[in-house]
């Protein structure tokens, strides 16, 4: 380990992800000398396009969507001081039931054993002592998410590498939180109907069940401004509506739920290499 630093590898589905779960924890190990590699799955195609035509919108056009957002991507890699980036380019697939589901060539039609042989000859490459991704249903049940795990599991599973593996997720507390203040910021919010309501509380977990919690208060203005670099998606990004110091308090500590260990690290634990250093 001598001849290479510490090594976290955050594996994403779209543009702008990267910002929102781990861009604290991207930033703070680039701060303390360690290499981040983002292994971002898809293109972004069905995200909004210039002047915030929807994907259903005559006029949409994936390709320049797709473009314009890996400039996004590269400027918010710049802001997290993100070491090596590397795209995987499947198509966007939208959220669940869209029709781009379907599409040949989508993220959510690759079949799991090419995307991960294909992040497994990055894992051999970068040789990563933290993978982080999402869990099996991709935090809250997004196609390109939930491949995105599969991809990642199924690539460890292909090499002899033995790193921290880590789920992201969200303190149920939190959670609450962020119902609050939405609801601060659109007081016009009509409240979710009952099953909406049930499913928006299953996300994230009980805070006695996360094992890891990373403070990164420090870098909250490079994860907002990382998050703002992705101007393209602002209508949709709800944390840039905050300030930058109501964002800090909110999204100043991300959590994950550790999934495969071979330090011993007893956990909680508040650091996604400890045990390592």
């Amino acid at each position: 380990m001598a001849d290479r630093p510490l090594t976290l590898m955050a594996v994403h589905a779209h543009p702008d992800d990267e910002a929102t779960g781990t861009g604290g924890v991207l930033a703070r190990y680039a701060a303390e000398g360690f290499r981040t590699v983002l292994v971002t799955c898809t293109d972004g195609g069905c995200g909004d396009g210039p002047g915030g035509v929807k994907p259903s919108d005559p006029g949409h056009d994936p390709a320049a969507v797709a473009l314009m957002r890996r400039q996004e991507l590269e400027a918010s890699c710049d802001v997290l001081k993100v070491s090596d980036l590397e795209m995987l380019d499947y198509a966007d697939s939208g959220m669940m039931g869209w029709p781009s589901n379907d599409a040949p060539g989508s993220f959510w039609q690759t079949p799991v054993e090419e995307g991960a042989a294909r992040l497994a000859e990055l894992m051999r490459h970068y040789r990563p002592d933290v993978v982080v991704t999402y869990d099996e249903n991709g935090f809250y049940g997004h196609p390109d998410h939930i491949q995105a795990h599969r991809i990642t599991m199924a690539a460890l599973e292909m090499t002899a590498l033995t790193p921290k593996v880590y789920w992201t997720t969200m303190p149920r507390s939190t959670m609450q939180r962020f119902g609050e203040t939405m609801r601060e910021f659109h007081e016009d919010m009509p409240e979710p109907d009952p099953a909406e309501a049930a499913a928006i509380a299953e996300i994230g977990l009980p805070d006695d069940e996360i094992t890891t919690w990373v403070d990164t208060t420090a870098f909250s203005d490079q994860k907002f401004d990382a998050l703002a670099a992705h101007a393209s998606q602002g209508e949709n990004i709800f944390f840039l509506k905050m300030g930058k110091e109501r964002f800090g308090e909110l999204m100043g500590m991300e959590t994950f739920v550790r999934v495969k260990d071979a330090t011993g690290a007893a956990v909680p634990e508040n650091d996604l290499f400890a045990g390592l250093r």
